[in-house]
């Protein structure tokens, strides 16, 4: 059976329902974000224009980085649901018996996370620096504006989000309880924000050749990931589960 793109649409579109219907979900999707837009736009708000460079360098940098926080937690919440939650609801069985290949399976549980948390990051960013356009004091809003700290955020945004679904759905394939696998997950999307930290701050100069060779290596991490994940995919050990 050859790769389908129209099941994996058809099941992307269960997942996304799905979603509407999940509290726990929705709340996540609404909490996260509006928790990650208030702070940093006080912060950026409060800033003194007259404060010197370095202080104005991290109060952005940590405000920025508040931004990216977004989709590497979001996603990790959605993907840590994408088995044991259809387990626990007694649906799991049902899509995993159809005829739809692991690698479809796998592409529908990524989409359906990766699709709402882009969404979401990308509003946010947009709203964050509407908000410094406007009300930021003058000096404030041209360094929020830096092209630096705008490719660090549109470039890793995706990056990270991948990083947190492949983790996120290795874990759920693994856990036997939601709770424990979003908290997991959230836990291990965490440490490639390390790196981006540094740029966030300028400890780390975000040079167009640095960022492009961290987001080359992010890349590759997410595929091998990818790969991972669908070397542990065990159809059968994951059915017999949902019986027992």
């Amino acid at each position: 059976m050859r790769f389908s793109w129209r099941r994996v649409r058809a099941l992307l579109r269960k997942e996304l329902r799905d979603y509407r219907r999940n509290r726990v979900v929705i709340l996540t999707m609404a909490f996260l974000p509006l928790l990650f837009v208030i702070l940093p736009t006080i912060q950026i708000l409060t800033i003194n224009a007259s404060a010197s460079s370095g202080k104005l360098d991290a109060h952005i940098g940590l405000s920025l980085l508040y931004m990216l926080m977004i989709p590497a937690m979001v996603p990790s919440v959605l993907a840590a649901y994408a088995v044991v939650g259809e387990r626990e609801q007694g649906t799991l069985e049902p899509v995993l018996i159809a005829p739809i290949r692991r690698e479809e399976f796998l592409v529908a549980k990524a989409l359906a996370a990766l699709v709402p948390a882009l969404a979401i990051a990308y509003a946010v960013f947009g709203i964050f620096l509407a908000i410094a356009a406007v009300f930021a004091q003058p000096g404030v809003a041209p360094a929020v504006f830096k092209g630096s700290r705008l490719l660090v955020q549109l470039l890793f945004t995706p990056l990270l989000a991948g990083w947190s679904i492949w983790a996120g759905i290795a874990i759920s394939t693994r856990s036997a309880d939601v709770r424990a696998a979003q908290q997991l997950a959230v836990l291990v999307s965490l440490p490639p924000l390390g790196i981006v930290a540094l740029m966030s701050f300028n400890v780390i100069t975000p040079t167009l050749g640095l960022a492009l060779g961290l987001a080359a290596a992010l890349l590759i991490i997410d595929l091998l990931g990818w790969r991972a994940v669908a070397a542990m995919f065990n159809r059968e050990r994951l059915i017999t589960s949902t019986r027992s």
